[in-house]
């Protein structure tokens, strides 16, 4: 017996010695409610499957909250291993000389498999280098779709299989379900800036800036206030004013969703990440799903729509045991079974063709009808110069700009040129401001 006490404690000696061996690796997010439980399942898979490693998640609460924090902790030399950023922060991201450690670099330096074919080119070309080499790893890769209410369309003697595709038919579907008493409003929307500025022009084939969108390099300028910009605020404050359109807040619009919930409004515009809310959120509705609506006669619309989301920056200033463990934590993250569960649950993209393919050979998308919309749209055509994404400086402070401009043009202070004309000028000042400290 003794003998055994012996084995017995020994053992118990070995495995608190492994788990006080475990390298940390201190991930700093900015997943919330259903989002960031799921994120949390992730890391606990990841955690389980191996003993070298332990990722600890800290949600640091919005996107800007956590790229701020994550800039002032590095700066004190507090920074985690890894930290999300949305898209908008890679301008920003690639500027911080010193600060990043590439993730196609990471991968090689630390002997992992890493292949960039494997990611879906819609995603990876929004994260590389003017090299075509991939500088932060995609994780929550989004692109904004239209969630109707089935049984709403249907009330008001529309067609609940289909969604309007036309920005002239979203208009007469909101009339007729206004109408018909069915709902209060048609339709609401999410980050007017993202939704209703960024996407619009891209979908649309429009120059969101000069130098492809800002790819090409510093000297970039904003070229929102084109002719087809102009015409879609024109019409989103006429609609707001007749009751057809109702305005849910700056930034993400938080209003908006509610409105949807309630069954206020008829249709919704938001990520095709907010589907895992919408799902949780709509108890007393069918959900439907279609595309962004394009107005007819502009030419080459649709093309495309661009991605939102964010992905994971490596920072510079952790010894290499615990970038080891990043690399290994990553091609976990990237595995198929891993990205097509969080694509399945989320509405985000599945960021490899592995994940989309093993989604198909598991029959969800035929099983849950519109669950691809996403995918769809924004593969429907090869990206153009205008159509592959944006990357300007400063452009956290741009998109607040964008919403105090759609606000003034909401309150009848400007037309839709003055405001977009006023955008561009504000905006270009904070693009100038950015290369002035970072060139």
């Amino acid at each position: 017996m003794i003998r055994t006490l012996s084995f017995s404690a020994l053992a118990l000696a070995a495995s608190l010695g492994a788990a006080q061996a475990q390298t940390e690796i201190q991930w700093w997010h900015a997943m919330g409610g259903e989002l960031g439980t799921k994120l949390e399942e992730i890391v606990a898979g990841y955690n389980a499957s191996q003993s070298d490693y332990k990722v600890v998640p800290t949600y640091k609460g919005s996107y800007t909250e956590t790229m701020t924090a994550a800039i002032a902790a590095f700066r004190a030399g507090e920074q985690p291993a890894v930290v999300q950023v949305f898209e908008v922060g890679t301008g920003t991201m690639m500027a911080a000389e010193g600060a990043v450690y590439p993730v196609y670099q990471l991968m090689e330096d630390m002997g992992e498999d890493f292949d960039q074919s494997a990611f879906l080119p819609a995603v990876v070309g929004y994260y590389t280098d003017t090299d075509g080499n991939m500088l932060s790893m995609p994780f929550n890769s989004s692109t904004p779709i239209l969630y109707y209410n089935k049984d709403v369309f249907e009330k008001a003697g529309l067609d609940p299989d289909a969604a309007p595709k036309t920005w002239g038919e979203l208009e007469d579907f909101s009339n007729k379900i206004m109408e018909s008493g069915a709902a209060n409003c048609g339709f609401t929307t999410g980050w007017i800036s993202w939704v209703q500025l960024e996407n619009l022009s891209a979908w649309h084939n429009q120059p969101i800036g000069t130098l492809e969108n800002g790819f090409g390099g510093l000297g970039t300028e904003l070229t929102v206030n084109g002719p087809v910009q102009a015409k879609h605020w024109e019409n989103l404050a006429k609609w707001q004013q007749d009751g057809l359109f109702q305005y849910g807040g700056p930034g993400g619009g938080a209003d908006s969703a509610p409105k949807f919930y309630a069954q206020e409004c008829a249709m919704y515009m938001n990520s095709s990440a907010s589907r895992a809310g919408v799902v949780a959120n709509a108890q007393d509705f069918e959900v439907g799903y279609g595309m962004l609506p394009y107005y007819d006669d502009v030419d080459g619309a649709p093309q495309n729509s661009i991605i939102g989301g964010a992905t994971l920056w490596v920072l510079q200033g952790h010894p290499e045991e615990e970038y080891k463990g990043v690399a290994d934590f990553f091609t976990y993250l990237s595995s198929a079974e891993v990205q097509a569960d969080w694509h399945q649950f989320s509405g985000y993209l599945p960021i490899t063709q592995a994940a989309y393919d093993l989604g198909r050979e598991q029959g969800y998308y035929e099983a849950n009808p519109g669950t691809d919309i996403g995918i769809r749209q924004i593969t429907l055509n090869a990206p153009t110069e205008n159509s592959k994404g944006l990357r300007f400086g400063n452009y956290v402070q741009i998109r607040n700009v964008i919403d105090e401009e759609f606000q003034r043009l909401l309150s009848g202070e400007v037309d839709a040129q003055g405001a977009l004309d006023s955008l561009v000028e504000r905006g270009n000042a904070l693009i100038r401001d950015f290369e002035a400290a970072n060139g």
